[in-house]
């Protein structure tokens, strides 16, 4: 009787070994050959699972989000307001290494799809969710008085994301603006016109 292989967490087995690759080694070591390796398989086996390593590298990509957005989950449960959505911003910017790392299979990602858009096609982006996520939040902080009834929520979140992108490239790059105290400075300033005066 042929062995019946569940494909959904051989998938996950392959994008969890291509994680740990990136996280030990760095990603220029996350080959096929490697994240092969890891699992202790012939390089040909990723590919009964994945079309090509552009799929590989989005489903790490998806891991991620996915793992991120338990993460905010978690920390957030009990909080709201400002709290709620600077410790939110916590989880997604590269303030330490667990983070760091996960840019760079980000970064890496975001490259891959701009040769190859065709790897999109595939993902469901957690933006969308992490921006009702912040409007919610904004929106508590408002009712709870610490930020003007007449503060611009979308555009705040609008800014706050963008900078969130741009310093997971600047990560990426050995940049002096990913200096975590400077993240979270540039994030503060986008909230400064709209706090109360006291």
């Amino acid at each position: 009787m042929p062995k019946i292989v569940d494909h959904d967490q051989r998938r996950l087995e392959i994008v969890e070994a291509y994680l740990a690759v990136v996280t030990r080694d760095g990603l220029p070591a996350a080959t096929s050959r490697a994240v092969a390796a890891e699992l202790s398989v012939g390089t040909g086996a990723l590919w009964h699972y994945f079309d090509g390593f552009d799929a590989v590298a989005a489903g790490a990509y998806q891991r991620i989000s996915e793992l991120t957005t338990e993460r905010i989950v978690e920390a957030t449960a009990r909080l709201r307001g400002l709290e709620a959505f600077t410790v939110m911003l916590r989880e997604i910017l590269p303030l330490e290494k667990k983070t760091v790392d996960e840019a760079y299979v980000v970064v890496g990602f975001w490259g891959r799809l701009a040769a190859n858009k065709r790897i999109a096609e595939t993902q469901s982006d957690v933006v969308d969710e992490w921006r009702e996520m912040l409007r919610r939040h904004l929106q508590e902080a408002i009712e709870d008085g610490t930020l003007l009834p007449e503060t611009p929520i979308d555009e705040v979140i609008g800014v706050v994301l963008t900078i969130a992108v741009a310093q997971q490239v600047h990560a990426v790059t050995d940049s002096e603006l990913a200096e975590p105290s400077r993240q979270l400075k540039m994030v503060e300033f986008c909230l400064l016109p709209w706090r109360p005066v006291r």
